[in-house]
């Protein structure tokens, strides 16, 4: 097994392995250095889940092998019947990061804290998040501005409900939801001709 392997992660939840407990494990009192971890938890008990690690923590005087856990949100806009509202949304459902060097007695906690159902890894051990990763995660927590969520994609049909071309119907080529628009072929005398607006400028069909 490489040990230097690193988990990566993505919003789908896709490709990752959880690490079941084992009968007969030994991490040692100190094994590993302080890395970020991922457990797998049961959906709409992150927040929870992050809060009762830390408490276990702190009751069981263990703060000095786990430093932190966090479900990690973001800002959204979502656009629905022509309105923007802003929204708290989870970056990985289901997930929870926790910041902790890795022993028989951290493991245990972590794992037998309720809602927790197993790390996530590759064979017997955790495996830790790349520092790249917990880069990427931490800016998106901390970006100010939100991100538009809509749900749209490619070559879906909308309507167009503003502008100069209120009523007419569009096929969709692309979708840029950092700066909430989306590019559309429109048919126009005959002719299908490509025309950016505004999320809040389509409806889909």
């Amino acid at each position: 097994m490489n040990k230097n392997k690193k988990v990566k992660l993505n919003d789908s939840g896709e490709n990752k392995q959880v690490v079941q407990p084992l009968l007969g494990r030994s991490f040692g009192k100190q094994s590993g250095e302080r890395n970020w971890y991922v457990i797998h938890t049961y959906s709409g008990y992150e927040e929870q889940v992050a809060e009762n690690i830390m408490q276990r923590a702190e009751s069981l005087e263990m703060k000095d092998v786990i430093f932190n856990a966090i479900a990690p949100n973001e800002n959204q806009i979502e656009i629905k019947d022509g309105k923007r509202k802003i929204v708290e949304k989870k970056i990985y459902p289901g997930y929870v990061m926790v910041d902790m060097i890795v022993t028989d007695d951290s493991w245990y906690v972590v794992r037998n804290t309720p809602n927790v159902t197993g790390f996530i890894g590759f064979g017997v051990r955790p495996t830790p998040v790349s520092p790249d990763e917990i880069n990427r995660i931490k800016k998106r927590m901390g970006v100010k501005e939100p991100k538009y969520k809509i749900e749209l994609k490619i070559d879906d049909l909308v309507k167009i409900i503003d502008g100069a071309l209120k009523n007419s119907e569009a096929k969709v080529i692309e979708v840029d939801e950092e700066k909430g628009k989306v590019k559309v072929l429109v048919n126009m005398f005959g002719r299908e001709t490509p025309t950016t607006l505004d999320f809040l400028q389509v409806k889909k069909v």
